[in-house]
């Protein structure tokens, strides 16, 4: 069934090219009851969700399963007092309860703060701090319970405590309370302009920030499922992301159920190649997206067969063209890469009928208004860098998936907003064909010898060296250029840290690479710092 269609009106050119989306919905928009409830209503069997995890237990969903479990779980939470504009935090990993739980939210209108189940106590204590709320609700498993209980120890107003499947002190018993409710719940009233969502950025320049979104959000992920992921009635999409980052929204909810698509999730904590693509080809996953990291295992462990899948998209970092054609040569699929921020749904991508260029994050998104901006507010040429920014519509309005604002942060709204559009803070140039290209966030930019060097155009380089699992670019202080550019290098394995091999890699890249683009260090290291998202933190890299 085509639910999106009510929503989306979509335009293509003679060459089957998306060239133009618009978005409508009524005032009253809710996920919940006109997306998730109304795929239930038509289609009660059909399948939404697949679960598993690595110990062999697995559940699928039809969407008659969410709607009433999700009954179920809004009921417990409306006779604890969660009412329309509370914010409810939410650590569930990839537990097949946060569909559920989600849900139950949207239908109260209360607002949905997904969190990474590896937050510290003080980092869930930041965050209430930022942001205090009236409930939150985790996963039994890896301490979090504890780090729970530090984190709202001595705090005036006490959160509402849940966890899920069992029972821990100090906190009430979900499963439990929603099983003894009836599936039944009555609609509330909420309006498409409430804040729905909230997610706190992956603080990869600094300290998180709280990322309010409406309810109009979802929508938006028509056009990243459909068009950039290629997901569809009937199949089955599997984006590799923990319920704690956006990511998840891209890639396991909203615009999947839109278009009919059920959703695969594997509820693991460490990552193993294998089992990965055994997850695809057990149940015969269609469509997949994950970060550029995956792909780099997969093509150094030597991909097997995986002959369900249509469709292989990546997001996240930057992804290196040389991993890009590894995985092609392998399974026969381009690659397509996917660009957006916390604050925004999808910008740039290869979309349906695009040709997918290794290296390029596509074009812009037939939705959004993106363009290359220069510092003082003039078009950038074709060829040159600029920074990615999106205009708003001539009157004004904000377009759906637009994030609403920072959390209590009118000084960084403006920031973001100035000059009347919004400021990704990210540096890409545009070839003629339309096709955008990531130079790297301003703050990354290398200032050598007079010249502005992107570190994924060195990082790209570096990929191409059999000996390089992982790599990061930076600058480093320099007297004669002001910065030289060092490599930071992780090794494949039996690979031997050393000055020869220091040589090799430098003599390999430069070889490659414009005489002011040369690697002038090498720096090898055990591991890459990140954040818990898995991006790389470029910054810390640049401390001596």
């Amino acid at each position: 069934m085509n639910l999106y269609e009510r929503y989306c009106r979509e335009t293509f050119d003679e060459a089957g090219r998306l060239t133009k989306v618009s978005l409508r919905w009524p005032a009253e928009f809710n996920f919940a009851y006109d997306v998730a409830d109304e795929m239930a209503r038509q289609a009660p069997e059909q399948v939404a969700m697949v679960w598993c995890d690595p110990n062999g237990a697995e559940a699928t969903f039809s969407f008659s399963d969410l709607a009433r479990g999700s009954d179920r779980v809004a009921r417990v939470f409306w006779q604890a007092g969660i009412r329309p504009g509370d914010r409810v935090m939410v650590a569930l990993k990839r537990h097949y309860e946060y569909w559920f739980v989600a849900l139950a939210l949207h239908k109260l209108g209360a607002v949905l703060v997904p969190v990474t189940h590896m937050l510290t106590a003080e980092d869930i204590a930041y965050r209430l701090d930022c942001a205090p709320m009236k409930a939150l609700v985790c996963t039994p498993q890896n301490e979090v319970p504890r780090h729970v209980l530090d984190a709202v120890a001595g705090r005036g107003a006490q959160p509402l405590l849940w966890t899920v499947r069992e029972t821990v002190p100090g906190f009430r018993n979900l499963t439990e309370e929603a099983r003894r409710e009836p599936a039944v719940f009555a609609r509330i009233a909420t309006r498409a302009e409430d804040p729905m969502l909230m997610y706190f950025t992956s603080g990869t320049t600094g300290q998180p920030k709280g990322v309010v979104h409406d309810g109009t959000y979802p929508l938006a992920h028509i056009i990243t499922a459909r068009h950039w992921q290629q997901a569809y009635d009937g199949g089955l999409h599997f984006s590799v992301a923990e319920t704690g980052w956006g990511k998840a929204s891209w890639g396991k909810f909203y615009g999947q159920w839109l278009v009919g698509s059920a959703v695969m999730v594997f509820d693991f904590d460490h990552f193993d190649p294998k089992q990965l693509v055994g997850v695809i080809n057990r149940y015969g996953v269609t469509t997949f997206c994950a970060p550029p990291t995956i792909y780099r295992y997969l093509v150094r462990k030597d991909i097997p067969p995986m002959p369900t899948l249509r469709h292989a998209v990546t997001a996240g970092e930057k992804l290196h063209p040389e991993i890009s054609r590894q995985f092609t040569q392998a399974t026969g699929l381009a690659l397509g890469e996917g660009y957006g921020q916390t604050e925004t749904t999808l910008l740039l991508a290869h979309f349906t009928g695009w040709p997918v260029t290794p290296g390029s994050m596509g074009v812009a998104s037939p939705y959004y208004n993106v363009k290359l901006q220069n510092a003082d507010g003039t078009p950038t040429p074709v060829g040159e860098i600029g920074e990615v920014v999106v205009v708003p519509p001539e009157d004004g309005s904000r377009p759906a998936g637009l994030f609403s604002g920072y959390l209590a942060d009118p000084e960084r709204d403006a920031q973001a907003w100035a000059g009347g559009v919004y400021h990704t803070g990210d540096a890409a140039w545009q070839t003629a064909d339309g096709s955008y290209w990531f130079h790297g966030r301003f703050d990354d930019i290398i200032k050598t010898g007079g010249y502005r060097v992107g570190p994924g155009e060195i990082e790209s380089v570096l990929m191409e060296h059999p000996a390089v699992l992982e790599c990061s670019v930076v600058g480093v202080a320099d007297p004669l250029r002001g910065q030289a550019i060092q490599a930071v290098v992780v090794l494949t394995a039996g690979q031997e840290a050393g000055p020869t091999l220091e040589r090799e890699i430098r003599e390999f890249c430069n070889q490659k690479l414009a005489a002011y683009k040369w690697v002038r260090q090498v720096k090898f290291v055990e591991a890459l710092p990140k954040t818990i998202s898995g991006k790389i933190r470029r910054h810390t890299l640049r401390v001596p």
